[in-house]
């Protein structure tokens, strides 16, 4: 009679006690329990009116106050989220560029001056050129840093015809339907950091500065002298990276469009 060695059975025990069998292989341990729902993971698709009833037939102290702390840094998540207009680069295309781009820099902002409109950042580049690579990175680290500006993308020549790779990164700031400076080649004279261009769009009104936190600015005031940085200072090296880089700016696109020999009009 044949043996089948996969059988439970004591003949087959007895078998492998004398070596006759293989032992059977380890039972696999059973899996273990999945982890209990945090309490934020539970009111995560409750609403704030519901997290606050929540709270208040909870009967637990702590419980309550856990709620509670979930509920406000939820408001506050969701008023910064509602603050930040934009936070993001946005891709156009050449058809989308009067209305993402110029008539987009007419927008009043919540809080700020009648007719002072919105800060428009337009970013020509062209994949695979490293200086266009390089300023792509820091356009988007500025463009969380700034959600109050709108940063848009578009390929080079796709937003004006034959542009020449030489051209780019071209940066195209615009505010209140104006265009207020356009940068030719950044970068490719030398390496250019992030904090010259952040310089750059802050001379040219792109940016506002952030307001610095009372407990930030408290803090500053008692460091050492030789760690602090007064804002004239701060300004005096903006103004300077900004001159240096006006200097080599070229005619706007406005005024190549009024120029009927130029070959990149919009």
């Amino acid at each position: 009679m044949a043996i089948n060695p996969n059988e439970d059975t004591e003949f087959n025990d007895a078998l492998r006690t004398h070596g006759i069998l293989p032992p059977r292989p380890p039972t696999p341990p059973s899996p273990s329990p999945p982890a209990s729902p945090t309490l934020s993971e539970k009111v995560d698709d409750l609403s704030d009116s519901e997290l606050r009833d929540l709270a208040e037939d909870v009967g637990n102290d702590e419980t309550e106050r856990m709620i509670e702390t979930i509920r406000r840094q939820r408001l506050v998540e969701e008023r910064r989220r509602a603050k930040a207009r934009f936070g993001r680069v946005y891709p156009i295309g050449r058809d989308d560029y009067t209305r993402e781009v110029t008539e987009a820099s007419t927008v009043a902002q919540e809080g700020k001056p009648e007719g002072q409109g919105t800060g428009v950042v337009c970013f020509l580049y062209k994949d695979g050129i490293p200086r266009s690579d390089r300023t792509f990175e820091h356009i988007r680290v500025l463009a969380q840093r700034y959600p109050d500006t709108k940063f848009v993308s578009i390929v080079g020549d796709k937003c004006i015809p034959n542009l020449p790779d030489t051209r780019v990164p071209m940066i195209i700031i615009y505010r209140n339907g104006e265009v207020v400076n356009q940068i030719v080649s950044w970068g490719a004279d030398r390496e250019r950091r992030i904090e010259e261009l952040e310089a750059v769009l802050l001379l040219a009104g792109a940016i506002t500065p952030q307001e610095i936190p009372k407990r930030d600015r408290d803090r500053d005031r008692d460091s050492d002298d030789e760690d602090e940085e007064s804002d004239d200072d701060a300004s005096s090296r903006m103004r300077s990276a900004g001159t240096r880089t006006n200097r080599t700016t070229s005619k706007n696109i406005r005024q190549k469009e009024e120029d009927s020999d130029s070959d990149f009009d919009l």
